[in-house]
């Protein structure tokens, strides 16, 4: 018996390790259930939304909705059923701004929007939350009352991303319409008409998109900008 006991051993051990190797490992990174359960959302939304064929990226949607849901749990969110998207990722030739209605499942509106004039020429790629920078901010923005100044109607906003875009109103950085967001300036010039980093709008358009949007709805402006995404609060787990 004092001999077989240490071969069973042999014998036991070896086949306990193999076994072990054969189940999952965990790499300390798993999403959680909440985490989950988002993105599963956000891919519902967006296939039933029909948003992949109106060109919206798929990062700017589910980035969207999952900074959206912390503003929310805040309550700085009233209109919960919006989501405003600017897709800086995109031309500036493209109507990359997506108003889309989350309980309906539908884009209420998709239009040209500008960028800042020290953003970039046709794409938007460089982004400042400095006053007179006259570049874009990125980030997450609540909406706040109407005025009318020298552009019109225009929709004040607030941008709610410390060190991103919390200058926003100071910047006087507002959503309003413009004769340079057209389709006819695209043609003439290769690119849309650039602001002094307001999300400007077409001037027909802009009426009934800043009345759709103002008092508490939220806007995302996006571009897969590596040291934004790494410093957004509101986009961390």
């Amino acid at each position: 018996m004092k001999i077989i006991r240490p071969l069973l051993l042999l014998l036991i051990v070896p086949c306990f390790l193999m076994l072990l190797s054969f189940l999952p490992k965990s790499t300390g990174a798993e999403e959680s259930p909440a985490g989950i359960a988002l993105a599963d959302h956000s891919a519902s939304l967006f296939d039933a939304a029909g948003l992949k064929a109106r060109g919206l990226n798929y990062d700017a949607f589910s980035l969207a909705l999952k900074g959206k849901e912390k503003l929310e749990a805040e309550g700085k969110i009233e209109k919960t059923n919006l989501i405003t998207i600017a897709d800086f990722s995109q031309s500036s030739c493209r109507k990359r701004l997506y108003v889309i209605d989350l309980v309906q499942q539908k884009i209420l509106f998709q239009t040209f929007v500008a960028h800042g004039k020290n953003s970039g020429e046709e794409y938007a790629q460089y982004f400042s939350n400095e006053p007179q920078s006259n570049k874009s901010s990125l980030g997450f923005y609540t909406t706040l009352e109407t005025y009318y100044g020298e552009h019109g109607l225009s929709l004040r906003l607030k941008g709610e991303e410390a060190g991103i875009n919390n200058n926003a109103f100071d910047r006087a950085i507002v959503m309003h319409g413009a004769g340079y967001v057209s389709q006819q300036f695209v043609s003439q010039n290769g690119r849309l008409g650039r602001s002094q980093g307001c999300p400007a709008l077409p001037a027909e358009q802009c009426s009934a998109i800043i009345n759709e949007l103002k008092n508490g709805s939220c806007i995302f402006l996006y571009y897969p900008d590596k040291n934004y995404l790494s410093e957004s609060l509101l986009l961390q787990d």
